[in-house]
């Protein structure tokens, strides 16, 4: 299995991902997508993959400093660079929200497949990625193969300080209801970094 898409898309959305987080956020993109779209290959869910690329590689460049708005929930500050990348990429006006709904919802509650299904793959990679939610189910193989493609680089410390700084700085938003739901425990306990 590949870890990248090859349009010119998913190119950009990697050329800009790569420019912005470092290595530890930006590896723990490319495993979000890759996780999730495993998930889906396995589960028979059909999705959009390109729009799924996009959004997985995007999602958390709200937590980096060039992007993080002083008043808007990191995901929705992500949402928002994702819809200016698709918008300069010409995508149409509903796509584009498409790519900043599935951002913003891999903070909110579960959202089933049959709900949205990108929304939820981003959830299932992501959760997957950060706390090792659902890690048994995928294949240990494709586990250490992404792993080794893609290392953790300290993920662990570095997520967990970044969301805990978003909880401090903006007390109503959904990193500030994760962390003070035990997210910082769960990141720890995380089998991915065994």
């Amino acid at each position: 299995m590949t870890w990248t898409l090859d349009t010119p898309s998913a190119r950009a959305a990697l050329e800009i991902a790569s420019e912005y987080a470092d290595t530890a956020l930006l590896n723990h993109s490319v495993r979000s997508y890759a996780f999730g779209a495993r998930y889906a290959a396995d589960h028979g869910l059909d999705h959009d993959e390109e729009l799924f690329y996009v959004a997985a590689l995007l999602h958390d460049l709200g937590l980096t400093a060039p992007f993080d708005s002083h008043t808007l929930p990191f995901e929705e500050a992500g949402g928002h660079v994702a819809r200016v990348l698709t918008a300069g990429l010409g995508w149409p006006a509903d796509r584009r929200a498409r790519a900043e709904e599935i951002i913003v919802l891999h903070m909110r509650d579960d959202v089933s497949a049959a709900e949205d299904v990108e929304s939820h793959l981003l959830q299932v990679g992501t959760s997957a990625d950060v706390s090792g939610l659902r890690v048994a189910e995928f294949d240990p193989s494709f586990t250490a193969r992404l792993l080794g493609a893609h290392p953790r680089a300290g993920f662990g410390p570095v997520f967990t300080a970044l969301v805990e700084d978003q909880a401090r700085r903006k007390p109503d938003c959904a990193a500030a209801s994760y962390v003070a739901g035990g997210a910082a425990t769960r990141i720890a306990a995380n089998p991915l970094d065994a």
